[in-house]
């Protein structure tokens, strides 16, 4: 029986003996590497800034704007003011997606549930949106329930606050009104048993000033 070889064997064995691994040494030019450090590159580039008055400057900006988000903060967008009034019911129960344990692991609700929170927790008063920029509606909101929460999608609430010596919110980002449906204001959300009512209200139209 013949021996058979390993291919790399025989490839090896059919390279010349002049082609062998061999140090060539250095070839072309080598260089120190002279770039800068990141973080030294950032700390001149901030002691700079401090030195001109860039930083200051930036963090007077800074301060500017966010008071002026939160004297003003951005408008919900897409809401406009009610032309027709209409009514519709929001059922405000969830189907739980994991088990709901109490602190020591007690088992509260298991997963799939179907659980309203209106049987836990109770609406002290009605939620109404309005524009505050809007004087017909900030009085016709005035004038409702002294316990409603009054949600501005629209102006100033600390200087409605301050004006009118009542508490406003602010529907930061439109959460409340998207999950409602709300599309246009005055609206208002009332508790009805299990369910929740909501309205859009049409108000008597603007007075145009003379």
């Amino acid at each position: 029986m013949r021996s058979l070889f390993p291919l790399g064997a025989l490839l090896l064995a059919a390279l010349p003996a002049s082609v062998q691994a061999r140090d060539y040494g250095q070839r072309g030019a080598v260089f120190p590497v002279i770039e800068r450090d990141l973080l030294e590159q950032i700390h001149t580039r901030l002691a700079q800034m401090e030195k001109s008055g860039e930083t200051a400057r930036l963090n007077q900006e800074l301060k500017r704007r966010t008071i002026a988000r939160v004297n003003r903060p951005d408008p919900v967008a897409g809401l406009i003011r009610a032309h027709e009034s209409r009514t519709w019911d929001f059922d405000p129960t969830i189907t739980l997606a994991a088990d709901i344990r109490g602190a020591k692991g007690e088992l509260i609700h298991a997963a799939g549930t179907r659980v309203n929170p209106l049987d836990s927790v109770m609406l002290r008063g009605p939620l109404l949106f309005l524009d505050g920029d809007d004087p017909v509606q900030i009085q016709w909101a005035l004038r409702q329930d002294a316990n409603a929460k009054l949600i501005l999608v629209k102006g100033a609430p600390l200087e409605l606050m301050k004006a009118r010596q009542r508490r406003f919110f602010f529907d930061q980002g439109g959460k409340l009104t998207e999950k409602f449906g709300i599309k246009a204001v005055p609206a208002r959300v009332r508790q009805n048993e299990r369910i929740l009512e909501i309205s859009e209200i049409a108000l008597p139209p603007r007075k145009s000033r003379p």
